[in-house]
């Protein structure tokens, strides 16, 4: 039985992003890491990074898209979560934990008074099927038009339903 993810994501990306790994889960709702075709997220790699867990419940990025860069103003990959610091830090390592604890998508958006920062995080199991890594997708938007659902308190038009920019 797999179990129903509340959360639908925030832009076109996420939402497909969330598709394929709720396509991916077992009978008991896990998605494997080993499931992933890397071929199938080639058009968002930018975008995505993988974190795993180590035993002490470290986390170090194993992956790390380009954008991250961007996000947090140096090479991520290879580095543990702690080395994250700034504007961005707290909410990614938030997201990370909800997401082994939940067994499920989560995310949001960050408002930071530039571009709106887009966040998802996918838990996978690894070998043993305990969940040790967590898929994360980060995107930087420079409009809330490109979100599909508004931000906690956006204005949404009565007659069009997109909420107001």
């Amino acid at each position: 039985m797999t179990k129903q993810n509340v959360f639908g994501g925030v832009t076109a990306v996420q939402r497909q992003l969330i598709g394929y790994w709720c396509a991916l889960q077992d009978e008991s709702g896990v998605v494997h890491r080993d499931a992933l075709d890397p071929g199938h997220l080639r058009s968002m790699l930018a975008c995505i990074s993988i974190v795993e867990f180590d035993r002490e419940g470290r986390g170090r990025f194993r992956i790390a898209g380009s954008r991250l860069r961007d996000l947090f103003g140096f090479e991520a990959r290879g580095r543990f979560i702690e080395d994250v610091v700034g504007e961005h830090a707290e909410t990614y390592a938030l997201g990370l934990s909800t997401a082994i604890d939940r067994g499920a998508p989560v995310g949001g958006v960050i408002e930071t008074g530039g571009p709106l920062h887009a966040w998802l995080r996918l838990p996978l199991a690894g070998p043993e099927g305990h969940v040790t890594q967590v898929l994360c997708h980060d995107e930087l938007l420079v409009s809330r038009r490109l979100l599909l659902t508004p931000p906690a308190g956006a204005p949404v038009h009565a007659r069009t339903g997109r909420f107001a920019a």
